[in-house]
């Protein structure tokens, strides 16, 4: 099963690829607004050999490791002490619910305002727009904790710690390890986008500098290699994911098919 679906998404990428090396050649749209893949291949292979590229690909992958590890923590310390300190949920939930839906890009003027084009600009956006899907899912892990199992353990005299490490954060887990998968999703599109419109060193810099010099296929070279940066977070997040719930039956189940 999983070689026919490996080959499958295989297959599927090399019509892609042709497709997109087809359109541009048989004149549907200009080639100077949308290279063939050949043209993009070859400037992905000369983004390799610069080694400017590198530099900015470690800018990128700082300002996203910086971010998500800061955002992660406060997240989880912060979801859990609101959940097990009595009515501060209750006394939080309205704030939480007004910050939560604010979108990062709405931060950029003030991030520029206080750190211009630095690296703290994009920790900025970062942090706010991962915060949330750490927190929101401890959340509703907390709370979905067997009020049965949470008696149990206040009966055998367990501390609120206790209960924390032996009860709630089992439960919890599988909740935050979504919240840092989605997380890690979000981190990169915003430090992306924070180096892209606000000019910080990155990945994202250097495509606005592509676009600015009409070098187009090493603009598309650029987002390629931002999509295949996407595609290995979410491969690692997921791998990180079974590993920590290996326990759990829903990884389980899916080792088990």
């Amino acid at each position: 099963m999983r070689f026919q679906n490996a080959a499958l998404g295989a297959a599927g990428l090399a019509a892609f690829l042709a497709l997109g090396e087809a359109v541009p050649r048989l004149g549907l749209v200009k080639e100077e607004y949308f290279p063939p893949t050949s043209r993009i291949a070859s400037a992905f292979a000369d983004e390799l050999s610069d080694s400017a590229f590198w530099t900015a690909l470690g800018d990128t992958l700082t300002g996203w490791a910086l971010g998500l590890a800061i955002a992660v923590s406060a997240g989880i310390v912060i979801g859990v002490v609101v959940s097990v300190v009595p009515y501060l949920r209750e006394a939080t939930a309205s704030t939480i619910e007004f910050l939560r839906p604010i979108p990062s890009v709405a931060l950029i003027p003030l991030a520029v305002l206080l750190y211009g084009s630095e690296l703290r600009s994009v920790l900025l956006l970062v942090v706010y727009a991962a915060f949330w899907q750490v927190l929101v899912q401890t959340l509703y892990g907390v709370q979905d904790v067997d009020p049965v199992a949470d008696e149990t353990a206040r009966s055998y005299g367990l501390g609120t710690w206790a209960r924390v490490r032996h009860v709630l954060w089992p439960t919890a887990l599988p909740y935050v390890m979504t919240g840092v998968r989605l997380a890690a999703a979000v981190a990169l599109i915003l430090a992306i986008t924070g180096e892209l419109v606000i000019g910080a060193p990155g990945l994202g810099a250097r495509i606005a500098v592509a676009q600015n010099s009409q070098a187009v296929p090493e603009m598309y070279a650029l987002i390629v290699v931002t999509g295949l940066l996407g595609l290995l977070i979410n491969v690692g997040a997921r791998t990180v994911e079974r590993r920590a719930l290996a326990w759990h039956q829903s990884v389980r189940g899916e080792v088990t098919v």
